[in-house]
């Protein structure tokens, strides 16, 4: 499931919330279920979910993503399957019905398929013909907004993830051989440490200077060169190397660039920390969509990594981006617990 809050949109038809849902969510959704919810006449926030698999119970599915959309503070939703009558059906009323259990108004509920929208809470064929009526997300006003606003719509979710994958070719050559001289300088700095007997930490001290580096030529518009990126990627193996760059990591649109540089170019053992750093700054942003590829591809190789969990943990709860006010400091608590606590 996948939540985010997007700048507000304005819609006014069901042809508008259409074509404004690929925007919230930063690319069009396909065999989906989304919740819209709006806190007095604007769209404030979205929530995605997968449709069930043919067969399966929706109401689990259902009853999570709305108490997901229940804890944004919002007045009134409306619910959209993106597919055939046959899987979206089923999974339109179960999010319906749980929606209205959790007290929250439900506007419409929609099924839009093929560039066409059907309602399922209206039956008046002069507005809601049984043939469907077609929109074109090109022609809207919300889309021109959206595009002017600097929001995105990616082709599917497979495209998003594009984005966060890793870097192939003459680049990972470049990288791999550059992360290897990174590990060779790394075990130089720390024998050399112990030779000397020096009590404070030469890798915190070598990472903090990495990591302001890193932010200033990128907020400079400077790309890293790969031994810079290589020797960030070992240094933030160390956890209060990552800490400090996660308490100077915002949801700036430099430090999304350059922790999205920094994952598709790192070596699939050293990805953990620069793509959940990805994940947080993408949040602050409201990217949820974002945070959640990044996340993925975390979890999928480093299913253990504690902030990864942790913010996968708050993402699915569907929290606020606000709620992140005071991070990490706030976090450690809730680190050690789910450290106690496995991911299953």
């Amino acid at each position: 499931m996948n939540s985010t809050e997007r700048p507000r949109l304005a819609v006014r038809s069901p042809g508008d919330l259409a074509a404004a849902v690929p925007y919230l969510l930063g690319f069009h959704p396909a065999d989906s279920v989304v919740v819209v919810a709006v806190r007095g006449r604007r769209v404030v926030f979205a929530a995605r979910g997968d449709l069930p698999e043919p067969g399966a119970d929706p109401r689990p599915a259902a009853r999570h993503l709305a108490e997901v959309v229940a804890r944004q503070g919002t007045d009134a939703a409306t619910v959209i399957g993106y597919g055939p009558a046959a899987r979206v059906t089923a999974a339109v009323d179960a999010v319906g019905e749980a929606l209205d259990r959790t007290g929250l108004l439900v506007l419409d509920a929609l099924r839009v398929t093929d560039g066409r929208w059907w309602s399922y809470l209206c039956a008046e064929p002069v507005c809601c013909p049984p043939e469907g009526t077609p929109y074109d997300p090109a022609a809207s006003e919300v889309s021109a907004a959206a595009v002017f606003a600097g929001q995105v719509a990616l082709p599917d979710r497979a495209a998003l993830a594009a984005q966060v994958s890793p870097l192939g070719g003459p680049v990972r050559v470049a990288m791999r051989r550059a992360t290897a001289r990174a590990h060779r300088r790394l075990a130089g700095l720390t024998g050399e440490a112990a030779g000397t007997g020096l009590t404070s930490d030469p890798v915190r001290s070598s990472g903090v200077a990495a990591v302001r580096t890193a932010f200033r030529r990128h907020r400079r518009g400077e790309r890293l060169g790969d031994d810079e990126v290589a020797w960030l990627t070992v240094l933030l193996t160390h956890l209060p190397v990552r800490d400090h760059a996660w308490s100077r990591t915002d949801g700036r649109d430099a430090d999304i660039s350059l922790w999205t540089d920094v994952l598709r170019r790192s070596e699939p053992e050293l990805i953990a920390a620069p793509g959940s750093l990805l994940a947080f700054a993408a949040w602050r942003a409201g990217h949820g969509a974002v945070a959640a590829v990044a996340l993925e591809r975390v979890l999928a190789t480093h299913p253990g990594y504690s902030l990864a969990v942790l913010l996968d943990d708050a993402l699915r709860r569907g929290l606020s981006p606000a709620e992140l006010d005071g991070w990490p400091a706030t976090a450690g608590p809730v680190l050690r617990r789910r450290k106690r606590r496995p991911r299953r």
